[in-house]
């Protein structure tokens, strides 16, 4: 039976209008963009240091720095560990709680093996040095260079800590070790005791392949993260004590050299908040709480990698579904790796070219009410 022309263009239309359902708007129309070029490569971690002008940020081959955004000045900071680069590995993830720093890193082992670290210090501002010591070290077995994870958060009295399942997939099923597993670890380094799993004190949740995004809903203590999928599947998951997210046994995502890896549902697995397909590689993680953008308080915002953009994600009011997605930064093609909200509400994003950029409310007529911002 002969196809009517009609109908086809119809079809390709519809097509067309799902693929391209998310709105790219430009940084112009919306930002003031400062952008300081502070390194050569891959910013993995940053946070302020107490003020509004200090920013600590990590750098993958190892080194720390502490920038003065007012001076346009960086500082090395020394420091001790043993980190072993390769690959996605090493220094990665940074969270300054209180007065104590706390980096994610890859550690070298035994036989050329490598896992996720997790260490905490303080700094000597004097010797402009960190001195602390290792919190916790994963159970992990691989010596490839491949999903570390690793992002820290504080959540009530204790750190979450995600790790990468390391490129040996079948672990993340297991609970006798940290391949794939949300870490949940009191601050002097312990099992949490409220942790789920008896014969598995640390682990808080499981079944995750490469989680770098980490973000804590303050207002109802809801956990956020987001993580790579292998060729798409890439998930916004709302993290739950106990819960098996599913990987590798479910994924929307595929074998990079195309078949299926399984079916996408699974008894006992949870399905992710949102996915994404084709794969848009979210790294940084942030939730949104300040008044300097009042249209998007509760908002997630995703660094993205491989699809170089920020993208901005708006749920319903029981944070239940995505109902909203915006691109920014498109027209920069950056990798965006990290984004951290600074103490006055700007949006900060490390790239893995070595930049910091800011962003800032543009100031003209069409921002003074908090509903014009909420761009459409």
């Amino acid at each position: 039976m002969q196809k009517n022309p009609i109908y086809i263009f119809l079809f390709l239309l519809l097509l067309i209008g799902k693929m391209t359902s998310v709105a790219s708007v430009e940084a112009s129309d919306l930002f003031e963009m400062d952008i300081r070029e502070v390194e050569e490569e891959v910013i993995w971690g940053l946070d302020f240091l107490g003020t509004q002008d200090e920013i600590l940020f990590t750098t993958r081959s190892g080194d720390i720095y502490l920038y003065s955004i007012s001076e346009n000045k960086k500082t090395k900071i020394k420091h001790d560990l043993k980190i072993k680069v390769n690959g996605q590995g090493g220094l990665l993830d940074l969270l300054v709680d209180g007065d104590d720093i706390l980096l994610t890193y890859s550690l070298g082992l035994n036989r050329g093996e490598i896992t996720t670290a997790l260490y905490k210090g303080k700094l000597n501002r004097k010797e402009n040095k960190l001195v602390g010591q290792d919190l916790f070290v994963a159970k992990t077995s691989s010596s490839t260079g491949y999903h570390f994870g690793s992002r820290v958060i504080v959540y009530d009295d204790s750190y979450l800590m995600s790790v990468g399942e390391r490129g040996v997939r079948e672990e993340a099923q297991s609970l006798k070790n940290h391949h794939g597993k949300i870490i949940r670890i009191t601050k002097e380094g312990k099992p949490h005791p409220a942790n789920p799993f008896k014969d598995a004190p640390f682990i808080y949740s499981y079944g995750h392949r490469n989680p770098q995004g980490l973000a804590l809903d303050l207002n109802n203590k809801t956990i956020f993260s987001t993580e790579f999928g292998p060729q798409g599947g890439d998930e916004l998951n709302i993290i739950q004590k106990g819960k098996n997210y599913g990987w590798p046994s479910i994924t929307y995502g595929r074998e990079y050299y195309g078949p299926k890896i399984g079916p996408t549902h699974k008894k006992g697995m949870e399905q992710p908040l949102h996915y994404w397909v084709p794969s848009i590689s979210p790294s940084g993680l942030m939730i949104y709480k300040g008044d300097h953008f009042p249209a998007w308080k509760g908002d997630l915002f995703l660094a993205n990698l491989s699809s170089r953009h920020l993208r901005r994600v708006t749920l319903n009011k029981d944070r239940s579904k995505v109902i909203d997605e915006k691109e920014y930064l498109k027209e920069q093609k950056e990798r965006l790796r990290v984004i951290k909200e600074s103490p006055q509400g700007h949006i900060v994003i490390g790239t893995d070219s070595g930049k910091i950029i800011i962003l800032s409310l543009k100031k003209s007529k069409n921002t003074k009410s908090s509903k014009s911002s909420k761009d459409s």
